[in-house]
């Protein structure tokens, strides 16, 4: 940006004027190139989606010929008894009839298709990628228009959904044209526009560079002048004083500075005179002499320069004499304030020195209250973490000892139910000796029924022994679940003192750090005044040792200023 600028500054205005509109006429030409492209892509758009519209009511129409009903078996896609799977002829009938590219799929898979790959072959078993085509058709039933790439080829494309009775989406019928086909008129076109503009803009930088040198020409011969006239030729001739335009007041200004110029150059010839007159005053000025007033009169309009001159030199006649006395006074004064200064500097710096050290010992001392506060106040939280954790043992045992009452009760109904089967065993007894009895009053036709009377009756003298080992160790664990709660409610009895000593120990504790944290406020207040006291001892140190440097500073100038006041003459 920064060379452009420098380049548009070099040029005449003339090229300026040009570029101006060359660059305007660009503008525009760019403007209207790509309105003219928009809506040329925008039509051809529209007309793919007519194309598309009526190739995709020509396809159904191909398959209507095979039937109206849909329907998947056998892991192929049918309509009415024709399937559809590398039913290629359908496809290629729909191209001869509308041109363009046919492809039926069954679910998101390619069974028949007139898309081809690189090498010739069809894009058979191929399926659909996922994106938006897929999630419309497929996933909501619903038919899809728009712009697709296809194995690298841009397509304007039409995908309905086909569907079984039910109403099921079983398959996918695409119909789509090449964009490129469309496209290509629109580039075409495009380009014969932009050549267009081009050459309407060149023969109009022609006509506008021509126009411009002709209408800045008279401005080219008054930028000349003012050259001359900037180089002190003072009698060049201007030209183009009658004109009404702005050229016309450019050379009337000119005139103006022409006039005044040779009017200025008059003065100069004064100023010169009266500046080497009062040049030469002012060397007699420079070399101490306070006596070399301008006697000779100046022209009138300096007039009034020279006397005041004179009075200037008058009174710093007076001044320079005046300071002379001035000096001896101010140099023992000064003498006097750099000694007290010192005294008083010395004095400062000590008591700095003490009040820094008292600082420092209150900063240790104000740590370590702080390490206090906070580990008291630390250990007030362990002392809540660990009420906390009493509390919650407390709970587990009462949890505990609720659950040991439960399993002692499920133990005396466990019990009952031992006893119960006791009895069943019992009956169970009674019942097989009654079939034994029978058993032997029927004889030899009663023998297995004995048999199976004996069986039972083991059978039940074992459930008895075995009731019976079940209740021994039922009241094994009867009294093992008592004493293990007896136990369980003693942990619950310490758990309980436990809390009591910890809160004695969170009271004293919180104590601790309440003193802790009023211990430390106090001792950074104390820090604080101390170390703003040590901040203002250490200014003042520094103000008494500025002032004494400048006592001492104020000597040296008294000194300088005596001698260079000796070199005046005065009288």
């Amino acid at each position: 940006m920064t060379g452009i600028r420098a380049f548009l500054k070099r040029q005449h205005l003339s090229t300026k004027v040009t570029l101006m509109t060359v660059g305007a006429l660009v503008l525009l030409s760019a403007v209207f190139f790509i309105g003219t492209r928009f809506l040329l892509v925008q039509d051809a758009r529209s007309q793919g989606e007519e194309r598309l519209d009526t190739n995709m009511r020509v396809a159904w129409s191909v398959l209507q010929w095979s039937g109206l009903n849909y329907a998947k078996r056998d892991g192929k896609l049918y309509v009415g008894d024709t399937p559809l799977n590398d039913n290629n002829a359908a496809v290629d009938r729909m191209k001869e009839l509308v041109g363009g590219t046919a492809t039926i799929f069954m679910d998101d898979l390619r069974v028949a298709t007139n898309v081809q790959k690189e090498d010739g072959t069809r894009a058979l078993g191929t399926r659909l990628a996922a994106g938006p085509v897929k999630d419309a058709v497929l996933g909501r039933g619903e038919p899809y228009r728009g712009e697709t790439e296809i194995l690298g080829v841009r397509y304007f494309a039409a995908y309905d959904p086909i569907k079984d009775s039910s109403g099921k989406v079983i398959g996918i019928l695409f119909v789509g044209v090449s964009a490129e086909d469309f496209y290509r008129n629109v580039d075409s076109l495009g380009w014969h526009v932009l050549l267009l503009a081009v050459v309407v803009t060149v023969i109009a930088a022609a006509f506008c560079m021509r126009g411009a040198r002709q209408l800045f020409a008279p401005l080219e011969t008054a930028a000349k002048t003012m050259m001359r006239l900037a180089e002190g030729h003072n009698q060049t001739e201007i030209a183009d004083t009658e004109r009404q335009d702005e050229i016309g007041g450019i050379a009337r200004a000119l005139l103006v500075f022409r006039n005044a110029a040779v009017a200025k150059e008059a003065a100069d010839r004064e100023q010169r005179d009266v500046v080497e007159r009062l040049a030469d005053s002012l060397a007699h000025l420079s070399a101490g002499d306070l006596t070399a007033e301008i006697a000779q009169a100046f022209p009138h309009t300096y007039e009034t320069l020279r006397g005041n001159y004179n009075a200037a030199l008058a009174g710093l006649r007076g001044l320079i004499g005046a300071t002379g006395e001035s000096t001896s006074v101010i140099r023992g004064s000064s003498f006097e304030i750099a000694q007290a200064s010192e005294d008083l500097a010395r004095r400062t710096e000590a008591s700095a020195a003490s009040l820094e050290q008292s600082s420092a010992a209150l900063v240790e001392i104000d740590s370590g209250l702080k390490a206090g506060a906070n580990a008291a106040t630390e250990t007030v939280a362990r002392a809540d973490e660990a009420i906390a954790t009493v509390s919650g043992g407390r709970a587990v045992a009462a949890e505990a000892v609720d659950a040991m009452r439960r399993v002692s009760d499920s133990a005396t109904n466990i019990d009952g139910v031992i006893e119960g089967l006791d009895k069943i065993a019992f009956q169970t007894r009674v019942l097989a000796m009654n079939a034994a009895v029978e058993a032997g009053r029927a004889g030899e036709a009663g023998r297995g029924f004995a048999v199976v009377a004996d069986l039972v009756s083991a059978l039940a003298k074992r459930s008895e022994e075995e009731a019976r080992s079940a209740r021994e160790q039922l009241t094994v664990t009867q009294s093992e679940i008592v004493t293990a709660l007896g136990a369980v409610e003693r942990v619950d009895g310490a758990f309980e003192g436990i809390a009591g000593d910890v809160s004695q120990v969170h009271v004293l504790l919180g104590g601790m750090a309440r003193h802790n944290r009023a211990s430390v406020t106090s001792v950074s207040e104390i820090t604080a005044a101390i170390g703003a006291m040590n901040l203002a001892t250490q200014q003042n140190a520094a103000m008494v040792e500025q002032a004494s440097a400048a006592a001492r500073g104020l000597t040296e100038e008294v000194n300088r200023l005596a001698a260079q006041a000796s070199r005046f003459k005065v009288a």
